[in-house]
Parts: structure tokens; C-alpha cells; sequence
């Protein structure tokens, strides 16, 4: 009986014909502000991917992060986005905002009555950012601008949760889960003590845990700088990564 032969590169053709599937199956494309690539499939398979370092990360009991955000904010037609805070819109009627150079009412040093909105590449979200910076502090890793860099395309006005559900995969492929986070908002006007609420049950749902293990303050600069001045929004986070039984 004769041999089949087989040209090499139909053989190798037959063999990475499955894989190529595999991988082109695992993206999912949309429109530029929501482009997402499934991260386990591209975070596994770039070598300069940040939060992969060289060096291994000891299983520890116990992993301290702390976050930090700040953006600024202007008049809504500045800024061209609404303010967002985790994951909530903070409508608000008009706000006394000092118009210092009078570029909005042609007198400097002017009250100007408007509505705010948060400047930023991404939806400029500070307690979601915060809350990512400190998982991935926690974990020894670089900072949030050096995995999603702010010239980056796809993060023009892109919703920061897919963000927070990057850092919760992270944590949990270095097998940790969250013990507890304590978020501080810091900012003058408009007031979020009504949103707060919801604010919780967004971090409570996007990393996977109780009410018990989430908290959110908000507090004034009592007038102070930039942000008691209505020019930034501001946050502060603490949290503890415990290693899964």
C-alpha cells in the first residue's frame, strides 16, 4: 500500500489550525471607548505584561495596599464628561464654582453657576482607581497607569469597572481574596452622602465580598486648595489581601 505524504506545511497547518481558533475566539471586539481583549488570554500571553513581574510574590498571610486618586474637575463643557464615583453619576444641581481667569463669565474671580464634570482620559472614576492602585500595591506591582497607560487608546472615556475587574483576576491568580477595604472621598461639592450607598454595593459586587468587608467615607478639604476649591475630587484607600485557605 502506498505512503500518504503530507507537505510540511499543510501538516504544519493541520496542527496549529485548533489553536488559532482557540485564540481568535477569545477576543472580543467592540467599539474603540469598550474594546476589550479577554485579559487571561492576552495578559498570558505578553512578556511585558506589569503584573507579571520576574520576581515572585511570597505567599504572605497578609498584603497591606493603600490607593490614591486625584482628577480634576471644571464646568461640564470643559470637561465633556459627568462625574463618575464608583461607578455611580453624581448629578447635582449647578454648583458655586469660582471662575478664576473669567474664561466662563468674562470677569475673573466670578461665581459661576454650573454643573461639574471630571477631566481625565478614562471616565476619570477616582474610587475605582484608587481601589485598583492598592490591590496592586498590596501585591508589589506597578501602579495602575503602567498596566492601563493614559495614552492608550482604548481607555479614551473607557468605564474604569473593567478596571476593577482586571485587579480582582490579578488577586485572585496570586491566590488572595479580599479581607477588607476602607475608602475616603474627599471632595468639597457636590455633596455624595445619598450616593454612598450605592457606591458600596458596586465595590461589594465588583470584588466578589460582603457589606461587612467595605466601607466609603466622604469628607470636605474644609475650602482647602485645589479640591475645597471645586478643582479636584480626591480618594484615599486602604485594604487587606488575605491568601485563600
Amino acid at each position: 500500500m502506498p505512503s500518504l505524504l503530507v507537505p510540511d506545511c499543510l501538516l504544519l497547518f493541520i496542527i496549529l489550525l485548533p489553536s488559532s481558533f482557540s485564540f481568535f475566539h477569545s477576543y472580543h471586539l467592540t467599539s474603540p471607548q469598550s474594546f476589550h481583549l479577554r485579559s487571561d488570554v492576552l495578559r498570558s500571553t505578553s512578556s511585558s505584561d506589569p503584573t507579571r513581574p520576574s520576581y515572585p510574590i511570597d505567599p504572605l498571610p497578609i498584603r497591606i495596599g493603600h490607593g490614591y486618586d486625584i482628577h480634576r474637575m471644571s464646568p461640564i463643557e470643559t470637561s465633556l464628561q459627568p462625574l463618575i464615583i464608583a461607578g455611580i453619576e453624581i448629578t447635582h444641581p449647578p454648583q458655586k464654582y469660582l471662575d478664576t481667569t473669567g474664561q466662563y463669565t468674562g470677569t475673573p474671580n466670578t461665581i459661576y453657576p454650573t454643573i461639574l464634570g471630571c477631566e481625565a482620559h478614562s471616565d476619570g472614576d477616582v474610587v475605582y482607581h484608587s481601589i485598583v492602585d492598592s490591590i496592586f500595591g498590596a501585591l508589589t506591582l506597578p501602579d495602575i497607569g503602567q498596566v492601563f497607560v493614559d495614552t492608550d487608546p482604548r481607555w479614551k472615556g473607557a468605564n474604569s469597572e473593567q478596571f476593577m475587574v482586571y485587579a480582582k483576576e490579578v488577586m485572585d491568580r496570586y491566590g488572595y481574596e479580599l479581607g477588607n477595604v476602607d475608602v475616603t472621598l474627599i471632595l468639597e461639592r457636590p455633596k455624595v452622602a445619598g450616593f454612598k450607598p450605592g457606591m458600596k454595593d458596586n465595590i461589594v459586587r465588583l470584588l466578589g465580598t460582603n457589606e461587612g468587608r467595605v466601607n466609603v467615607k466622604a469628607r470636605t478639604h474644609e475650602g482647602v486648595d485645589s479640591t475645597g476649591q471645586l478643582r479636584a475630587v480626591e480618594c484615599h484607600v486602604v485594604l487587606t489581601l488575605v491568601l485563600k485557605a
